[in-house]
């Protein structure tokens, strides 16, 4: 093991303070990087400025405080950074695939640190890591290093002031019901698949796993009425754990428009707890604020144009190229394994199938 400041030159970002930068397109700025543990921390695209270094890509941002402190990022672009983030340069030659697994490594020491208390201002730089030849091999066989790209399908980028916004219920807007409850364990009696089991996590798109089996079809969103109300767009088929409601969309809805629904009723969250859960009950008396047009209807063009215009935004459209204008029944039909299974009666057989608990103790 060896600290961390031999293998890197650390110090201080920017410190730059967002509210006195100005931000704008892709094309003419330079990237943002805050205290985020999403999204490899970028924020923001804002205009260049003599006054701010300017990091260049390849760097490792970490971040110092905060709730996910030690968050770590490979920057795949040049940047400028906000407050408590420490610039990680390697001294000697690294390959992405190294500087992945030292991110990986710094963020393993976030337990050593509390979010308002012990942060890693000071300890950073001596933060124990295992040397460049003491990498496992498994490191460089199994991970793969692929680079989204950053550039948005359209250069413009529009403000979401462009537009009046007003208020929609829910469930003008969608047919909101509930799924088919399927336990985990029953779905490995059909094996690792490609459809996602979706689950009540407020992370990984609610996702826990893939199975060749599902219940519900693809286009839709999904609510947890468990706890806190996370949504997620599931493009694909699907299968689902208890409390997972589904918002069936009542307009012609892609997966730019999804999206934009998805992050606007995410921020509803505050309204929803343990005690007081986004059940269909509530889904089906609330209203959602989006941009609407000057018929009063929702402006799903600008939606999509929106999230079109956003950086990333052309990995989406890479993602769903294959699949424009399919309906729901074709979009099955595209992923379907071509398995003719009777899935309520298979479920049934499997339900019979005593679990491992069960078997240890009828063998005691």
């Amino acid at each position: 093991m060896i600290e961390l400041n031999r293998l890197f030159d650390i110090e201080y970002g920017n410190q730059a303070d967002l509210n006195k930068l100005e931000q704008t397109s892709s094309a003419e700025g330079i990237r943002f990087i805050s205290r985020s543990s999403e999204n490899l921390g970028f924020q923001c695209y804002v205009k260049k400025t003599e006054k701010l270094k300017i990091y260049k890509k390849g760097l490792i941002t970490v971040t110092l405080g905060g709730t996910y402190v030690l968050s770590s990022f490979v920057q795949p672009d040049d940047f400028y950074t906000g407050q408590n983030i420490k610039v990680l340069s390697p001294k000697v030659p690294m390959s992405d695939v190294q500087k992945y697994f030292y991110c990986f490594a710094i963020a393993s020491n976030r337990f050593r640190y509390t979010s308002h208390g012990r942060e890693a201002n000071k300890t950073l730089d001596n933060i124990l890591v295992p040397d460049i030849d003491e990498i496992p091999k498994w490191v460089y066989e199994d991970l793969k290093v692929t680079h989204p790209s950053t550039k948005p399908i359209h250069e413009k980028l529009v403000s979401l002031n462009d537009r009046k916004w007003k208020l929609f219920e829910i469930e003008k807007l969608f047919y909101i019901k509930g799924s088919k409850t399927t336990p985990q364990r029953q779905l490995k009696g059909f094996g690792i698949g490609k459809y996602p089991y979706v689950t009540t996590q407020a992370s990984n798109n609610g996702i826990e796993g893939f199975y060749d089996f599902y219940t519900e079809k693809g286009n839709v969103l999904t609510i947890d009425s468990a706890v806190i109300g996370y949504c997620s767009y599931q493009f694909l088929p699907f299968s689902a754990s208890d409390h997972v409601e589904l918002l069936i969309p009542k307009f012609q809805m892609n997966a730019y428009i999804a999206l934009f629904l998805m992050t606007i009723l995410n921020k509803e969250q505050y309204r929803y707890s343990y005690g007081r859960k986004a059940s269909q009950t509530r889904l089906k008396l609330s209203k959602i604020k989006l941009p609407s047009t000057n018929k009063s209807d929702p402006d799903w063009q600008f939606m999509e144009y929106y999230i079109k215009s956003l950086p990333y935004s052309s990995n989406i459209e890479n993602m769903f190229k294959d699949n424009k204008e399919l309906t729901d029944k074709e979009l099955i039909e595209k992923y379907d394994t071509g398995k003719k299974v009777d899935f309520d009666k298979k479920l049934k057989q499997m339900s019979k199938t005593p679990s491992p608990t069960t078997i240890k103790k009828k063998k005691k």
